[in-house]
């Protein structure tokens, strides 16, 4: 994708000064790298009458892929058209905004340490973008330049110039043409191009706004169309397209006043405010995840999928546990588990407590052999459904721990989330999301061929109708008579809202006991064989697919875990 800026001048103020302005020697052909490719900066034309800086940006396809695949919420959706085929590498979009606002910070900024008189000047300026996505035509078009002072060409781009009865496509030719600063032409640029595009290729998070309302200060506080590009650059997001016309309409106030936006947002005494901030669901899944282990007098403990190691150094905080070892397929979790937990400096006999270890749940491993209690938070919704059986087998058949501890999403729950859209899972990365029903018959089957007890609780808030927004269960061993027993007890007084406990009918318990009278033995003798089976079909390539296999069976690249909740 290409854009140009030309601007004209003469002896006592030549042209050649938009190389100061925009930190870049018209002598010399720079590049730059960004998240999606290569960014080149260069002068076609440079002297005193004329000067002319390009910007091409060079996408790499594969990086653009690799980054946006399954873009979740506020995802663009041209970057997974035909995966490599799109129009990303080619239209301006918001990868051409960030690549400006990258390569050019200091002159958006109005920033030029050499010749700081420069910025305040207003250039005759001509800005030519060959090929630009407009959802709304050339009318949309002028509409949002038209009124900060451009001159506006918008020609649209035929879909096939050998068929002109095809019509035009959504593409049009643009040229703008004015006299403006360069900081102000930049941040428009920067805001207008992806809305146009009506797209992003990265997730939109709360602080777009306040890149929004920095890049549109001045001039998006009176924009007759603000309701539409506020709209289109926040992705459609209605919490923040609110919050960020809230804060525009106070800075059209305070302007209208010539008073500070904080003299007229002065309601509420932030000092004396004592309204208590939402826990945020990954804690409390982490503290129901201790309050069982605790019950379950477990001491030592595996962190299956341990991902950055919150939950192994929220295990390390309490002396009951004794021994922690979190397993990960992904050494770079690995590297950042061991950074956030600072086992470099930690002491001798702290150190001693804890292990990380590269593994993947998509096979059997000694190593996890012999431990009181395993934990799966949030990974089983990462694992492929056809190799479940292959995990299944390989905590609840070969390793076996007294207690296990699931959690997992509830999709009933995703309504509730005001910026997921409707259809999509929370994560990226997940295979799918169970409804409540389906994980508790996922988990009393378990249980009945391995010869487990289950009991289920809510985790966050329980709404009446679609429940909580993850959902707990916890496997005890069958004929186990010790803490884990009254932990049980205590889940269930604590869930409250008609959540199987597994006592009821259809339990995890009797399901159990007619495993041991008889079906469960065959049953795990089969779920034993397909774990084989499944190893042995897998063998012969194993080694060169055990990081493929292990973030699928494993869920183990999980920095996405937490951002999931």
């Amino acid at each position: 994708m290409f854009l140009t800026i030309t601007t004209t001048g003469s002896a006592d103020r030549p042209a050649t000064d938009l190389g100061f302005l925009l930190h870049k020697h018209p002598d010399k052909a720079q590049q730059f790298s960004t998240s999606h490719g290569t960014a080149h900066v260069l002068y076609p034309e440079a002297d005193a009458q004329r000067c002319t800086a390009a910007l091409l940006l060079e996408v790499d396809p594969i990086a653009l892929v690799r980054r946006s695949r399954g873009k979740g919420r506020g995802g663009a959706p041209d970057s997974a058209l035909g995966q490599y085929v799109n129009d990303r590498p080619y239209a301006a979009s918001s990868l051409l905004a960030v690549a400006l606002r990258s390569v050019f910070a200091s002159a958006m900024k109005g920033q030029c340490t050499a010749r700081p008189e420069l910025v305040a000047q207003t250039l005759p300026l001509r800005i030519e973008v060959p090929v630009l996505p407009a959802r709304g035509g050339s009318e949309l078009v002028r509409k949002l330049f038209e009124p900060l002072g451009w001159r506006v060409q918008a020609e649209p781009l035929p879909l096939d110039e050998t068929f002109p009865e095809w019509g035009d496509s959504r593409y049009v030719r643009l040229v703008l043409e004015g006299e403006c600063r360069l900081a102000e032409a930049l941040r428009h640029l920067y805001v207008l191009l992806p809305v146009l595009d009506d797209a992003k290729h990265y997730w939109v998070a709360p602080d777009e706004v306040d890149k929004l309302l920095r890049a549109g200060e001045g001039w998006l506080e009176s924009h007759p169309e603000q309701r539409v590009i506020v709209g289109r650059y926040l992705a459609r997001r209605w919490s923040l397209t609110r919050q960020a016309m809230e804060r525009l309409e106070l800075e059209r106030l305070a302007e209208s006043d010539d008073v500070a936006a904080e003299e007229i947002d002065n309601a509420v005494d932030e000092e004396a405010d004592t309204e208590e901030k939402p826990v945020p669901l990954a804690v409390r899944r982490r503290e129901a995840i201790l309050a069982v282990l605790r019950s379950a007098k477990a001491a030592r403990v595996l962190d299956l999928g341990c991902g950055q190691g919150q939950l192994v150094g929220a295990l390390l905080k309490e002396g009951q546990f004794t021994e922690v070892v979190g397993v990960d397929v992904s050494m770079r979790a690995l590297h950042e588990a061991r950074r956030r937990l600072r086992l470099e400096r930690m002491p001798e006999r702290q150190s001693e407590r804890v292990r990380l270890v590269q593994g993947s749940l998509a096979y059997t491993d000694s190593r996890l052999k012999g431990y009181d209690a395993a934990v799966l938070s949030e990974v089983v919704e990462h694992v492929d459904p056809a190799r479940l059986p292959a995990l299944e087998y390989a905590v609840f058949g070969s390793a076996r721990p007294r207690t296990v501890v699931v959690t997992t999403p509830n999709v009933e729950y995703n309504v509730r989330w005001e910026s997921l859209p409707a259809g999509r899972v929370r994560h990226a990365d997940h295979r799918f999301e169970w409804t409540r029903e389906e994980f508790r018959q996922w988990a009393r089957e378990v249980a009945a061929r391995h010869g487990y007890e289950v009991s289920f609780a809510p985790v966050g808030p329980d709404d009446p109708e679609v429940g909580p927004p993850t959902q707990l269960a916890h496997f005890r061993m069958a004929g186990e008579d010790d803490g884990s027993r009254r932990a049980s007890g205590r889940i269930r007084e604590d869930s409250g809202s008609g959540e199987d406990s597994g006592s009821g009918e259809d339990s995890g318990s009797r399901e159990g006991s007619r495993s041991r009278e008889g079906s469960g033995s065959r049953a795990d003798s089969r779920s034993r064989e397909n774990g084989r089976s499944w190893a042995d079909s897998s063998s012969e390539d194993s080694a060169g697919s055990e990081g493929s296999a292990g973030r699928e069976g494993s869920g183990a690249s999980t920095t996405g875990k937490e951002v999931a909740a």
